[in-house]
């Protein structure tokens, strides 16, 4: 009996020994893979856009939270409101780990839902590595046209114009869905690489207005400028709620409630707005190895907790809101399952 017991316990050392030396040796593979490599974060969009901000801020800190302290460098390749990006990476990387995209535009999947040739990715396939913040919609208007509220809008003989990227932008999606819902009209003027394109061209008066994230609005020049001098009002926002920030602008929900819009199209509201969940997600190539994909996502939650990470938001007056990538792929998989009746109203409120 007792050389039973000595030979049990023995053979449960050598068991833990043996998991020991295989988790060292897995450790040290890893390290050894990104030793010495350079992780190239692809940024969907032109310079000083948000999105290319967060991937710079992504890159300059994620790096030092992954085994062997990869470099990690930024590539801007904007175009197509984040398409272009998201069909290299999907299509013309190498699932090694060693492609990401820094942060996205997240309602790239209504584009492949109503099945838009140019898409060459399948959203649901792609590595999700996490976001760094969620977030809610306003619409600005310059304050000198004659649109002061959404009523104006409804009412307005000539429509105000509003810049885009394209048709998977916040800038084009917005005001179609509050054509639908809502009853108002936008000339909507398609084509601008990037947010701050958008922004000149308001400033220029070739255009009146733009919607995305309220994060955006608030966070960053020129916004700070035009708030203080009166330059743009904010006439709606996406959220259930009012946002502290903006309490003087009506949501869309009120103002569905207002109008008394159909139940349909209410419906139609709640899966566009969900991008909104997604954030800014830093995403990767599909068929990353398993291993490579849980250092990533553990480097992305490491970073939301660094030390210097949090002093450079702080400096920028940046939100963090994150969400981790598990969970962002589970909300992409419930994106992706949409009826068909729903896809059809989706067509038809992105013009197909």
């Amino acid at each position: 009996m007792k050389i039973k017991i000595r030979n049990s316990v023995l053979s449960s050392v050598m068991g833990l020994v043996i998991f020991s030396l295989g988790w060292i040796a897995s450790a040290s593979a890893q390290a050894d893979f990104y030793k010495g490599k350079t992780i190239t974060v692809y940024a969907g969009t032109t310079p000083g856009a948000l999105y290319d901000q967060w991937s710079r801020i992504l890159a300059m800190h994620m790096g030092k939270h992954i085994p062997g302290k990869p470099d990690m460098i930024v590539q801007n390749m904007p175009g197509a409101g984040h398409k272009i990006a998201a069909n290299y990476v999907y299509a013309k990387t190498k699932p090694d780990g060693l492609s990401l995209i820094g942060s996205i535009v997240p309602s790239l999947y209504f584009d492949q839902l109503i099945g838009r040739k140019e898409v060459q990715y399948d959203w649901s396939k792609f590595v999700w590595i996490g976001s760094p913040v969620q977030g809610e919609s306003q619409m600005y208007m310059r304050a000198d046209t004659p649109y002061k509220t959404i009523d104006d809008v409804r009412n307005a003989k000539e429509p105000p114009r509003c810049g885009a990227q394209g048709t998977s932008d916040s800038a084009y999606y917005l005001p179609k869905l509050f054509e639908e819902t809502l009853g108002t009209k936008f000339n909507l003027v398609q084509g601008y690489p990037g947010g701050p394109e958008i922004d000149l061209a308001v400033e220029r008066g070739e255009i009146h207005c733009r919607a995305f994230t309220i994060e955006a609005f608030l966070s960053r020049e020129p916004y700070h400028t035009w708030r203080k001098k009166g330059f743009v009002r904010n006439i709606i926002q996406t959220g259930k709620k009012r946002d502290p920030k903006l309490p003087e602008t009506p949501t869309i929900w009120e103002l569905m409630d207002r109008y008394k819009t159909p139940e349909t199209s209410r419906r139609l509201a709640t899966v566009v707005l969900a991008s909104g969940a997604l954030g800014r997600p830093m995403l990767g190539t599909p068929g990353i190895p398993s291993d490579r994909v849980k250092i990533l996502r553990a480097a992305f939650n490491a970073t939301m907790k660094d030390a210097e990470f949090l002093a450079e938001l702080d400096k920028r007056q940046f939100d963090l809101d994150p969400v981790p990538g598990d969970e962002l792929e589970k909300i992409v998989k419930e994106v992706m399952a949409q009826p068909p009746d729903t896809i059809a109203r989706m067509k038809k409120l992105l013009g197909e």
